[in-house]
């Protein structure tokens, strides 16, 4: 079963689309890692150009953010570019429909949580906190924790297809163990 978990980092933004997820002169690339140093590229937070070489982003596997994630196009590539920078999971109030079950299909995990739970992933974060968050799927946990130990523990649903399929690594990796 694949991990899930790691280092968070937060962006704290409604409607983060898939046109600032990955943009689209880089569709054109024909391979997934040629994405890599383009992920959230054009993103802006509060007018400023996000920093995507800051190192606690550059160190995160797992992104927390607000709601309607990955809203706008379908692209795939917006999905591809997280993988290839090993975020393995995107926390948030909700996603675009498309969007997450393309995640699921690329193995990486979307966890919707609800408006309450994630003000209190951001509280325990503060100002640009280091955090740890551990995804315990088969019991649909999420527990966060802080530089000062102080912790935070959430509940979420999933369909269970869908957590098998990203349990298994993505579609690939589930039809292989099962076709």
């Amino acid at each position: 079963m694949k991990e899930f978990g790691g280092s968070a980092f937060f962006i704290d933004r409604d409607d983060i689309n898939t046109d600032e997820i990955i943009p689209a002169k880089y569709l054109t690339e024909i391979t997934k890692r040629a994405l890599q140093p383009h992920l959230l590229e054009d993103l802006f937070l509060d007018g400023k150009e996000f920093d995507t070489q800051a190192e606690n982003f550059q160190q995160a596997s797992v992104l927390v953010t607000r709601s309607n994630f990955g809203c706008g196009s379908s692209r795939e590539h917006a999905v591809w570019a997280l993988e290839v920078n090993d975020i393995n999971v995107v926390i948030g109030e909700s996603f675009a429909r498309i969007f997450r079950q393309n995640m699921f299909n690329c193995g990486i995990l979307a966890v919707e949580l609800s408006k309450a739970d994630i003000d209190q992933l951001f509280a325990l974060a503060g100002d640009n906190e280091r955090i740890k968050i551990g995804i315990e799927l088969e019991k649909d946990t999420i527990v966060a924790e802080n530089g000062q130990g102080e912790k935070a523990e959430c509940s979420f649903s999933m369909n269970p297809f869908d957590k098998e399929l990203v349990a298994a690594g993505g579609w690939l990796a589930y039809a292989d163990q099962k076709y």
